[in-house]
């Protein structure tokens, strides 16, 4: 039996070079520290396409294209998943919202019956790590932390998840090397803390 895999998804256009980088091949190694197989994708370098057409739309799961059926797969068989991106306007970036838009969708992930709706992700273990500039007591106080609302109660609220934790560091524009070091620290012990329990 071979190890568990953990998807590590990381939308930044700049994959290489960026924090958001840094973050995702942080939690890539501190998952095999935990005996993990880690799948770090990143969407923009592998020109992943956001876009779901009103094809794919009204198509049943089954009939989904080749190459969302088997991201489908892939998150069906990982034990866990950790997202990893800027905020952008209260969000994701568009890549990373289009994966969901296209893989995390009605049929696969959750859906309805006369009894009421159904969670197909319950049994994973999320960790999403964003980045932004804005102070964090503003972005409480002016925006209610939309991201926060929309990883936890609109996306996993619905599919489930066995357990969930998000951590946004910020004020990035005004970060410095010992600051980011420190950052990285934490990413490395958070994933070896959220990822100890399965």
């Amino acid at each position: 039996m071979g190890k568990k895999t953990v998807l590590v998804l990381l939308g930044h256009p700049d994959g290489t070079n960026s924090f958001n980088g840094a973050i995702a091949r942080t939690a890539a190694d501190a998952l095999k520290a935990q005996n993990y197989e880690p799948v770090l994708r990143d969407l923009y370098a592998e020109g992943f396409n956001p876009v779901m057409t009103l094809a794919e739309a009204t198509r049943p799961v089954d009939e989904a294209p080749l190459e969302m059926r088997a991201e489908m797969e892939q998150v069906r068989n990982c034990a866990g998943m950790v997202f990893v991106h800027p905020n952008w306007w209260g969000g994701p970036p568009a890549i990373l919202r289009g994966w969901i838009d296209r893989v995390i969708r009605n049929g696969f992930a959750y859906g309805f019956t006369e009894k009421g709706p159904w969670q197909g992700l319950n049994d994973k273990v999320v960790q999403v790590f964003s980045t932004s500039n804005t102070p964090r007591d503003y972005e409480l106080q002016t925006y209610g932390d939309p991201l926060e609302n929309f990883w936890k109660t609109i996306v996993f609220g619905v599919v489930g998840a066995k357990s969930f934790e998000r951590r946004n560091f910020e004020q990035i524009i005004l970060s410095d090397d010992a600051i980011r070091k420190a950052w990285l620290a934490e990413v490395d012990a958070t994933i070896r803390r959220r990822f100890e329990q399965i």
